[in-house]
């Protein structure tokens, strides 16, 4: 199976080609440019380099929320536009659970934080099985860090963090996390469309995909301008 994946959900651009077993290119840009501007090309690139016919392609996974309002929407666009194009279902993978593959077969829980401001973060809670299949402990939800460390503390087991949260969230999670708990590498720490990629695989043999008119953003809270908007007619 051959699967297009793509990740704008945070502030890095991310696109990989899966063929198979096997990532044939993934390319991430996490440098000063706006998905508009990277996306479109970073994805002609990948084609261009791997020689990938497009018609060739099976499905595209994207990486369907939370996260940015706007690299979602600009996710989605694409994601949507080539689908139609090409008569192709769209996976939507959850973005929390694709940054929490990032990290694998560790016996400590996995929990990916980003930055969804207002002092809240975008997280859920994760382990993996003694065969290496990641769990879902807490699915992914909105909600203050103060509240995830409690929560954290009640389960009473070390932690792997990470996400961009972690340069945002680090001194607050020191101070109040009583478990033992640490941080993954950079490498690991940021969205990745390659995990996008493998867990829409899985996500595709079990049914669990779109077509391109039905795929939407989950977007789990309202944006920013409808929540100013709110308080402005409040």
């Amino acid at each position: 199976m051959k699967i297009l994946a793509i990740d704008t959900s945070g502030l890095v651009a991310s696109v990989a080609i899966l063929d198979g077993d096997s990532i044939l290119s993934e390319y991430m840009v996490n440098y000063k440019k706006t998905h508009s501007e990277t996306l479109m090309p970073m994805i002609a690139e990948i084609i261009r380099m791997t020689e990938t016919d497009k018609a060739s392609f099976d499905a595209i996974a994207i990486a369907g929320g939370p996260g940015s309002f706007t690299g979602l929407r600009i996710g989605s666009a694409t994601a949507k536009g080539i689908a139609q194009m090409y008569d192709l279902p769209i996976i939507s993978v959850p973005t929390v659970d694709a940054l929490a593959y990032n990290i694998w077969a560790t016996d400590s829980l996995v929990v990916p934080i980003m930055d969804a401001r207002r002092n809240q973060t975008y997280t859920g809670i994760y382990e993996y099985s003694e065969d290496g299949e990641m769990r879902v402990l807490m699915e992914q939800c909105a909600i203050s860090v103060e509240e995830l460390v409690e929560k954290l503390n009640s389960m009473d087991r070390s932690v792997i963090f990470l996400g961009d949260g972690v340069v945002r969230f680090k001194e607050l999670i020191d101070e109040t996390l009583k478990v033992a708990h640490k941080y993954a590498p950079a490498h690991h720490s940021r969205q990745r469309a390659g995990a996008v990629a493998v867990l829409g695989a899985k996500y595709y043999e079990q049914g669990k995909y779109t077509t391109a008119e039905e795929h939407e953003p989950e977007y789990l809270r309202k944006s920013q301008a409808e929540r100013e908007r709110e308080e402005r007619n409040a």
